[in-house]
């Protein structure tokens, strides 16, 4: 188990060390294709490039801070790290969007015609769609290693393509009509949607700095599983969890007959907690052991119910 999350965390942080590199390609492919035509649209899009390299570099530093074991400081570890990360990403989504509003203000009073519009577009939207798959790629490894910090990386992308793609459609309705405006306003529609984004990731960052509980499926899935391996004890109640980047904190109290032995109920809560990290081996449990006059159930009660 130790060997797989080694071999987690070494894939997690290879995967923001590529972020960093790809956001560099992007960023010089969009910079290209803005200087060919003179877009402010292009240019835009190129200003929030400079966005993911910086926040690529925000997420690399999070998740090797996340990774470091517990110490006498912070006894719980350092999952919380990633969260900062993606508040970071959500404010600099915003800050994009303010700067593509801005350039916006200044082209919308005098439009211009674009030089080499078509060869800058394919440049760009060949980097949007580099964008487009390596943002699929960090979602997915992000969700799937519990890693805020990549998710947020790779959602922030997924806008930056949203963006490319609004950009490039505007551009050529301008070229094929002639109304050059449709430029800057195309970018201003973007620039909307940008801002909800960095809002929603916002939103659900501190969400997790807030020790937000687990969702109601993966809470009956708890539940289910302390009921199944609770055999020998009375109830279980006051269940708690909280996530915290990777990690799922999980706590209850636990009723067992008075006069058992400490060393069965520990086989009872060791055989319980195994079953919860076989599920998912990042949980951290907490069993609270109580005597039966602690019970919030008639006596009697059966199938070691939740109280």
């Amino acid at each position: 188990m130790h060997q797989n999350r080694n071999s987690s965390k070494r894939r997690v942080q290879i995967l923001a060390v590529w972020s960093i590199l790809i956001a560099l390609g992007v960023m010089g492919l969009k910079f290209l294709a803005w200087r060919m035509t003179g877009s402010v649209a292009l240019y835009s899009d190129a200003l929030e490039s400079i966005v993911n390299l910086i926040t690529a570099g925000a997420a690399l530093w999070a998740i090797r801070v996340s990774h470091k074991p517990a110490d006498s400081d912070h006894p719980f570890g350092h999952h919380k790290a990633e969260y900062f990360s993606a508040v970071l990403e959500g404010v600099l989504i915003v800050v994009a969007a303010l700067l593509i509003m801005a350039q916006v203000w200044e082209t919308i009073q005098a439009p211009q015609a674009m030089e080499q519009p078509w060869e800058g577009m394919a440049i760009n939207g060949f980097a949007a769609l580099i964008n487009c798959i390596w943002a699929t790629v960090l979602i997915r490894s992000g969700r799937r290693a519990r890693s805020p910090a990549l998710v947020a990386d790779g959602q922030h992308i997924m806008t930056d393509v949203v963006t490319s793609a609004g950009v490039i459609i505007g551009l050529v309705a301008a070229v094929f009509t002639g109304w050059h405006v449709l430029d800057p306003l195309l970018a201003l529609i973007v620039a909307v949607n940008i801002l909800y984004q960095g809002w929603k990731v916002m939103g659900e960052s501190l969400n997790g700095l807030m020790d937000r509980s687990v969702d109601i499926e993966d809470q009956m899935r708890i539940r289910d599983i302390i009921s199944v391996n609770s055999r020998g004890a009375l109830e279980v109640h006051d269940l708690k969890t909280r996530i915290a980047g990777r990690a799922t904190f999980i706590e209850f109290h636990m009723v067992v007959d008075s006069d058992m032995p400490v060393g069965e109920a520990h086989v009872i809560c060791d055989r319980i907690e195994d079953a919860l990290k076989a599920d998912n081996p990042s949980v951290r449990v907490t069993i609270h052991v109580e005597p039966d006059d602690e019970a919030k159930l008639p006596k009697g009660s059966v199938a070691v119910p939740f109280a």
